[in-house]
């Protein structure tokens, strides 16, 4: 606990100044919180979608409108927590913080490590504390909720019997290939479907580019790192290649504030001396006497060992106090804005640092890529005014940035297409500029540090295609159309047949064991009708269109119900039906709790009240 306590956690209720986009009982939701919630989605569906993620997605006012949802939600459950007395504890906050992945480095919690990736992130170490301690209680509201919902073992019974009921099924299938011989259509048909669906028949906009890159990535090939600057970087950076000397100490802490009176400061100061003077006498006692007398809730139950810690994790009065003392020894009375500390060292892991030879390949890479960068930041507004400047070719540009013009397959505008093409490249190679003017394009940024400058080749507009080019397409399709009808005709005629027990000349495939969760070829309407129809006089027969443009005929030959519930099957539903039924109760409880909230929603140049 003390490495974060020693550095605050505090600031929780500071308020931003920023825009209010919503307000929730009063209190504001602001443009600045909306748009890192709406960079956190981003960031979330780039990693899902990875080449397939397109930015214009959250461009639209749906999607502006559900993060904002999101945040009105959250500012609710967090002022319902409050209120319900929900709180978290110091010790929760650390564990929490130290448990994450991004801050640790070789398994262990790096304060710098900690703070860059906040700053990065543009994020202060209180607000994100001040988050975490919001999400940690809002759970704890929401799972006494979703994690008690109720169910009874009689439905879960139930539900398992139904599930696991087996039906033995025999399946026909009647396609349009058969009738196909059966139809004709003529020229006029064909003239008359042309001339009202001309929709169907429109190209899209089409242009053919050359283009030319620019990213950090390919400016490697273009950098290299002589033996100086390794040896260099590996003496100025030596924290980065393994880990610093560490030490596991205890301590007893008699507590103060930094606002206390210099009556009491001095009044803890004093009992810190007495039990400092006991340490004297009996040095084997300091974890007894640390249960006894220390004020650190988080370390004296464990005899005030505070584990392992490197240099700068504590404030600096103990930290300077702890790696001066040996194995064993024990400090004089130490003072930080937190108390008076008696240390006692327990143990020193020495530093493990990797040899040059051994760190070289990755300083290599490390160097290579920041030169890289600074090679791109330093051509990027050089490559773009030069396609801006000299806009009838892009020979200067690609001789600037010692790349290769490209040549790009037929574009459609409005599609998806296959990196680099994505929404922005595609939007900036349809622009007037370049197809009308015949301009290079403006420089376009396709992914972090790539930029991409292109060039009309061909242009193809939108059209009509001739009827006399899909003249044969739209005869088969009328064909299959009239197919088609017969084939539902012909099901509906044999389906009828047979549920009035007479014959019909059906191909049935050999039967099969279907259950609610295991179906085979039955999809899912059919197999509902299957497990819907009246049994009670075998078989019974059923039928639907199927997706594939024919009709499928489905015979219930028998049906087998399982002998007995097994406890594993039950249990299985009992927790479905507990997560169900938790989750049912929380949508309600959010819903009610939204109906009572004052809700207002300024967006979009619109203001709502909920």
């Amino acid at each position: 606990i003390l490495p974060f306590a020693f550095w605050g956690v505090d600031s929780y209720n500071k308020v931003s100044n920023s825009a209010s986009l919503a307000t929730v009982d009063g209190d504001k939701i602001t443009q600045e919180e909306f748009e890192q919630a709406l960079r956190q989605q981003q960031g979330r569906m780039r990693e899902m979608l990875g080449s397939n993620y397109d930015p214009t997605m959250f461009e639209t006012p749906a999607m502006k409108r559900s993060v904002l949802e999101n945040l009105v939600s959250q500012r609710l459950l967090i002022a319902q927590a409050r209120a319900a007395g929900l709180t978290v504890s110091n010790k929760q906050l650390v564990q929490t913080i130290a448990s994450i992945d991004a801050f640790q480095k070789n398994g262990q919690f790096d304060k710098q490590l900690y703070e860059t990736v906040l700053r990065n992130q543009n994020m202060s170490p209180e607000t994100f504390q001040m988050r975490v301690v919001q999400e940690l209680s809002t759970r704890q509201l929401t799972d006494a909720y979703m994690q008690n919902g109720y169910a009874s073992t009689a439905v879960a019974d139930n539900l398992v019997r139904l599930n696991e009921q087996q039906r033995v099924v025999a399946l026909a299938h009647i396609t349009p290939d058969g009738f196909m011989a059966q139809v004709k259509v003529d020229e006029p048909s064909i003239q008359s479907y042309y001339e009202t669906n001309q929709k169907e028949f429109q190209t899209s906009e089409q242009v053919r580019v050359e283009y030319v890159t620019l990213s950090a990535d390919a400016m490697q090939s273009q950098v290299s790192v002589d033996d100086a600057e390794i040896s260099k970087y590996y003496e100025e950076h030596q924290n980065e290649f393994g880990t610093q000397e560490q030490r596991q100490a205890a301590h007893i802490l008699i507590s103060t504030s930094a606002q206390a009176s210099d009556t009491d400061k001095q009044a803890a100061k004093a009992k810190a001396e007495q039990i400092l003077q006991q340490l004297k006498q009996a040095p084997a006692k300091f974890a007894e006497l640390a249960k006894q007398y220390s004020q650190d809730t988080g370390s004296a139950a464990n005899g005030g060992d505070l584990g392992l810690f490197g240099r700068g994790m504590m404030v600096k009065s103990f930290d300077d106090a702890a790696f001066k003392l040996k194995v064993g020894e024990i400090s004089g009375v130490v003072q930080s804005d937190f108390g008076f500390h008696i240390i006692k060292v327990l143990a020193i892991k020495p530093a493990q640092i990797q040899s040059l030879a051994e760190a070289r390949n990755g300083i290599t890479q490390r160097l290579k890529l920041q030169k890289a960068n600074d090679r791109f930041s330093e051509l990027a507004e050089k490559f773009s005014n030069m396609a801006y400047e000299q806009s009838d070719t892009l020979k200067p540009a690609a001789e600037l940035v010692k790349m290769p013009i490209q040549q790009s397959p037929w574009l459609s505008k409005g599609s998806m297409a296959m990196p680099p093409w994505t929404a922005n490249a595609l939007q900036t190679v349809f622009s007037d500029d370049v197809i009308k003017n015949k301009r290079n394009s403006t420089a376009v940024e396709i992914s972090p540090n790539t930029l991409l400058v292109a060039r009309l080749l061909e242009h193809k507009p939108a059209s009509i295609r001739p009827l006399a080019e899909v003249a044969e397409m739209i005869r088969q399709k009328l064909l299959r159309r009239q197919a088609l009808e017969l084939t539902l005709k012909q099901g509906k005629t044999l389906l009828a047949q047979l549920q009035r027990g007479e014959k019909a000349g059906v191909a049935w495939k050999p039967a099969v064991t279907v259950t609610r969760e295991k179906h085979a070829e039955l999809d899912n309407d059919l197999m509902r009708q299957v497990f819907q129809v009246n049994a009670t006089k075998l078989p019974a027969y059923v039928g639907k269109e199927d997706a594939q443009g024919g009709y499928t005929l489905a015979r219930v030959e028998a049906i087998k119900d399982i002998e007995s519930v097994e406890d594993t099957h039950r249990a299985k539903y009992l927790q479905q039906l507990r997560q169900s039924t938790g989750d049912e109760m929380f949508q309600s409880y959010l819903a009610d709790t939204k109906k009572r909230a004052d809700i207002k929603v300024s967006v979009f140049n619109t203001d709502e009240k909920k």
